[in-house]
């Protein structure tokens, strides 16, 4: 399909006399006829939905519907742009960790990382994304965990050279994510120049009609998380009975890790 149609189409495929709208799923929880069931989806072993804060079929659609658009591999909706913004940080960074950022942002997301992030131990150096790749490079520190910039940065339009902060990340084994709510991927697909993660506040753009306050953040599936920068990624993780990302699910590894962080 072309960008237009999976605009209609991507994430719902309506079998023999269904709906051919997706349908609202208006519930918080869902019936299953024996409780193995559904421990196997909450020990994420089968695919389903259990409690609508994870996921419900509706929600679900419009994950698969924006991870086809951004060319991703899965996606997950959240509350606001800002929750989208936090757990994609805190899907990498915890306390002692440090993230370089350009400083032309959304002013929102310059107070997240500025001032809420620092509350929580996590420090980001601020970088005019104008400057020589030599002047960049010294923002780095051995506990960077990630790089964050905006396609069109929020109000001040600045354009960012993705594919430039894509090589300043990945030579040192770094995801770059990527704020792409002004452009969406009708104009800009960051994944095209390299990027790791976008994410969006999609009550603007992605919306347009003034209905809903939304984020959503979507996995390229590109990026290495077994390179060994990541541990949390491939060691058993002891809040969650010792599940490893990388080994049980791949290319979408990010995306299940934010979701099993909204689980605890």
């Amino acid at each position: 399909m072309k960008l237009e149609s999976l605009c209609l189409h991507a994430g719902y495929s309506p079998e023999n006399g269904q709906p051919r709208v997706l349908p609202i799923a208006q519930s918080t929880t869902f019936k299953y006829a024996s409780t193995a069931e559904v421990a196997k989806l909450f020990d994420l072993t089968e695919a389903g939905f259990f409690y609508t804060r994870l996921g419900n079929p509706t929600v679900d659609a419009v994950e698969q519907k924006i991870a086809a658009l951004e060319g991703g591999v899965g996606a997950l909706c959240t509350s606001s742009g800002q929750a989208a913004n936090m757990l994609a940080v805190l899907n990498l960074a915890r306390s002692g960790d440090h993230l370089v950022s350009a400083a032309s942002i959304y002013g929102g997301t310059f107070n997240l990382f500025a001032v809420t992030l620092k509350r929580l131990g996590i420090e980001v150096t601020f970088v005019d994304q104008t400057a020589s790749d030599e002047e960049l490079e010294k923002a780095f520190r051995s506990n960077t965990r990630a790089v964050f910039g905006e396609t069109l940065s929020n109000p001040t339009m600045n354009v960012l050279d993705i594919g430039r902060f894509a090589r300043l990340a990945h030579r040192r084994g770094l995801p770059l994510i990527v704020d792409n709510t002004f452009a969406t991927p009708v104009l800009c697909r960051p994944f095209d120049f390299g990027a790791d993660i976008v994410v969006h506040s999609t009550t603007k753009y992605m919306d347009g009609h003034a209905l809903q306050v939304g984020g959503v953040i979507v996995d390229s599936g590109n990026f290495d998380w077994a390179s060994g920068a990541f541990p949390e990624f491939t060691e058993p993780d002891p809040s969650y009975h010792g599940l490893v990302y990388s080994e049980a699910f791949g290319r979408a590894a990010y995306i299940v890790k934010a979701r099993v962080q909204l689980m605890r």
